[in-house]
């Protein structure tokens, strides 16, 4: 009996020692063991990287003008009104100006009175004259007084000439005409409307002219794309109005030089609008091809650090890494142009960051 308790007391004792050991090894936690990051690379190439820039724009006449004015008046006739076409020539408004009917007749009189004393001056020297030619008949003094008179009176003919001339170009600013084919826009003045070169006739333009079967398109572009654009080029273009609807036209000027405030350059398409289906005002987007000229590097965005020492890229050589400082050129989409001592066929690495260090090896 005694026998069998001291068997049932040793297995006990295993049985616990088999479960706490169990437990044991239960409870143990698996401890992760690290491992150096991978570094991704690549070999750097050239190509021709072609993107396109979208820049907003302006239509506007391929000439316009605002028609003032030229003398003091009143408004007598109104030919046109706002959408009327013209034609180069075209009478638009007449004016009235009655004081300046009143100067017409006014220097017309002192021209013929002129006239007719310069040609009685000229008809007594040219009898003096003939008659000089018989010597002793009339002195040399008296010849030359009846000269100077002539010539005296027809300083004076001249100048009334000259007065009735100015008077009647005056006159004829009272019949205004356009100076080109074109579009009234707009419309100030009504029958009976006083205006003038000065006063508060002269606020607003009578008329505001344009031409609109040729429009300009205006786009200022910025000075790091002003290179890939040359006189003659065509571009795309579209507008608000017809979204579905592009357009083309080429570039006719360049202004040459950029704007001090924006750093930009002017340029200049003519547009053909014989549809008049563009209108002047309208705000465009015109889309600029921007195709290299020579082959550049070009990687993926992620390669090149931008921080507070400069821009660079990491060159892997002999498993190191070592920070060349770049510049950047044109970005397409995740992909962008650098600039920078690169030899052909470098190693770059494709992540880079600023807490990459030199030297690290890469793995």
């Amino acid at each position: 009996m005694k026998n069998k308790l001291l068997k049932k007391s040793f297995l006990f004792l295993v049985l616990a020692t088999l479960l706490t050991a169990c437990n044991t090894s239960e409870k143990k936690k698996i401890v992760p063991v690290e491992t150096a990051p991978v570094i991704e690379t690549f070999t750097i190439s050239k190509e021709k990287l072609a993107t396109e820039l979208r820049i907003p724009a302006e239509l506007t006449g391929f000439q316009q003008v605002d028609i003032y004015a030229k003398v003091s008046s009143f408004v007598k006739e109104l030919k046109v009104d706002i959408g009327t076409q013209v034609k180069k020539g075209q009478l638009l408004i007449i004016l009235e100006a009655p004081e300046i009917s009143s100067q017409l007749a006014a220097a017309q009189s002192r021209q013929l009175s002129q006239k007719a004393v310069y040609t009685a001056s000229k008809s007594t020297f040219d009898r003096l004259f003939e008659t000089s030619k018989i010597e002793g008949t009339i002195s040399k003094n008296d010849l030359e007084q009846a000269a100077a008179r002539k010539n005296s009176d027809y300083a004076q003919y001249q100048a009334s000439q000259a007065a009735y001339k100015e008077i009647t170009i005056m006159k004829s600013y009272l019949a205004i005409r356009a100076p080109f084919d074109g579009i009234i826009s707009a419309r100030n003045v009504n029958l009976g409307t006083f205006v003038g070169s000065s006063g508060k006739g002269s606020e607003f333009p009578l008329f505001t002219l344009q031409q609109q079967n040729k429009l300009r398109l205006s786009v200022y572009v910025p000075e790091i794309y002003t290179g890939y654009l040359n006189i003659g080029d065509e571009l795309i273009f579209n507008v608000k109005s017809f979204n579905n609807e592009t357009f083309h036209a080429k570039i006719a000027r360049m202004s040459g030089a950029l704007d001090s405030k924006f750093r930009s350059e002017r340029v200049e398409l003519d547009v053909i609008n014989t549809s008049k289906k563009l209108l002047p005002g309208m705000v465009a987007e015109v889309f600029l091809p921007l195709k290299s000229k020579d082959n550049n590097y070009v990687v993926p965005k992620s390669a090149v650090v931008t921080a507070s020492d400069g821009i660079y890229v990491f060159i892997v050589k002999h498993n190191k890494m070592k920070k060349t400082a770049v510049q950047k050129g044109r970005e397409l989409e995740n992909r962008v142009e650098i600039f920078g001592d690169i030899p052909e066929n470098s190693i770059l690495v494709k992540v880079a960051s600023e807490e990459m260090k030199e030297g690290i090896m890469s793995k």
